[in-house]
């Protein structure tokens, strides 16, 4: 079996999973978070080498100020949690995203976490926060349009593979396969540019549910796939 080399996954379905549970959303997502610490050792023993997890996006900050201040509480436990499964594992974590809105001592937390663990040789994970492709896109031009005011760079220059190079998964292979858990089938503003070829997988489990059971089950749907044309196999 072809283990794909990039999985991108949009964790969702932690607040329905809690509710079904009889409990708070952020129970939801504190399990979902222990969850994600699983899955990123599942993932690296089958041979992916690259995780990549929405977390918190751009439009999550309209959610109710107490589900965004609880889910802020759990990204400052988790990043430190993740500084230590980082050592230990010896994964390289990089983040996708605009951390400029987050807090002083979390956008501090995710820079020891980046630093820290940079130079090892493991699974590489990378964490969506504070994230938008759009953003991310948009971010992008303003950076090839400072660099052609500057003089670095020729408009007829501008190459997709050129263009790839300013977005924040820059040196990253584009995602293989993309799991979606809960039921969903949209991408809700993830990897738009880096999904132009990936292939989609959606399942009804919630994402504290999702067991490797699962990922593999992805993975074997994936196998399924032409990887040429799109589609399944024909017989």
């Amino acid at each position: 079996m072809v283990i794909p080399q990039h999985v991108a996954i949009i964790l969702d379905g932690n607040g329905r999973w809690a509710k079904s549970k009889g409990m708070p959303r952020n129970y939801g997502h504190v399990r979902g978070a222990k969850n994600l610490e699983v899955i990123c050792e599942d993932a690296y023993h089958m041979g992916i080498k690259y995780l990549t997890v929405y977390l918190f996006s751009t439009e999550n900050w309209k959610r109710s100020r107490e589900e965004v201040d609880a889910l802020m509480k759990l990204f400052r436990s988790y990043t430190k949690t993740c500084i230590k499964t980082a050592r230990d594992n010896n994964m390289k974590v990089r983040v996708l995203g605009d951390p400029s809105a987050l807090a002083p001592d979390l956008q501090e937390s995710l820079r020891k976490l980046v630093e820290t663990s940079k130079d090892n040789t493991g699974l590489n994970f990378q964490i969506a926060i504070n994230y938008g492709s759009r953003d991310e896109i948009v971010r992008a031009i303003r950076r090839v349009a400072s660099d052609c005011r500057d003089g670095k760079l020729l408009p007829e220059e501008i190459t997709e593979e050129g263009f790839s190079e300013y977005l924040d998964t820059a040196g990253i292979p584009d995602p293989d396969l993309l799991i979606r858990t809960s039921g969903e089938q949209r991408l809700s503003n993830y990897l738009m540019w880096q999904l132009a070829y990936t292939e989609f997988y959606f399942t009804d489990v919630p994402w504290p549910a999702f067991k490797k059971e699962h990922l593999q089950s992805a993975i074997e749907k994936y196998n399924n796939r032409d990887r040429r044309y799109g589609g399944v196999k024909e017989e």
